[in-house]
């Protein structure tokens, strides 16, 4: 089990202001990393300049093995597993299937929106739609329309993690 490779859920407790956050240093090694960036200004030499950061600011997925990942994780080294509730010291970890597929979308779509499993109300859970065609053929999810935009977006998630709205084509979009 412990050479299986899979996704697992980290926390990167570096600083704000690091200059090389845990998924930097991870992909330099050569593991596969995820993060959910969002642009945000942000003042460098008295000028703002749009910069990409976490949205969340300790959460990190990387893809590997525990004997890969137990190296990174030295209490110096600023880098923890997120552990299961009610598990004893069990690494979070999400299925293959369902982070490959949340990667793609969000990689996909020009402008995503992240949410907490706590920011999602019931009322962007009430019309279910697939895609049929496009860069997203297959996904199925809930259609969240956006106050003021004529933008449609599917909601696409990590139960218990995050969630992604990710802009389609309404063309694309069949309600069931």
């Amino acid at each position: 089990m412990d050479d299986e490779r899979q996704w697992f859920a980290l926390r990167d407790l570096t600083r704000p202001n690091a200059k090389t956050p845990a998924y930097v240093k991870l992909s330099a090694h050569g593991i596969r990393c995820f993060t959910p960036l969002v642009k945000r200004q942000v003042e460098r030499g008295g000028r703002r300049v749009l910069v990409d950061v976490p949205y969340v600011r300790d959460m990190l997925f990387a893809y590997g093995t525990r004997t890969e990942l137990d190296p990174f994780m030295r209490p110096g080294l600023r880098l923890q597993y997120r552990y299961v509730r009610g598990g004893f010291r069990e690494p979070m970890t999400v299925r293959k299937a369902d982070m490959d597929k949340f990667v793609f979308a969000v990689q996909s779509s020009g402008s995503s929106r992240y949410y907490l499993p706590e920011e999602i109300t019931p009322a962007m859970r009430n019309r279910k739609i697939r895609i049929v065609g496009g860069p997203l053929d297959g996904y199925e999810g809930s259609l969240v329309s956006v106050r003021g935009t004529a933008a449609k977006r599917l909601l696409v998630e990590l139960p218990m993690l995050l969630a992604a709205a990710v802009e389609v084509e309404p063309e694309y979009i069949q309600l069931l």
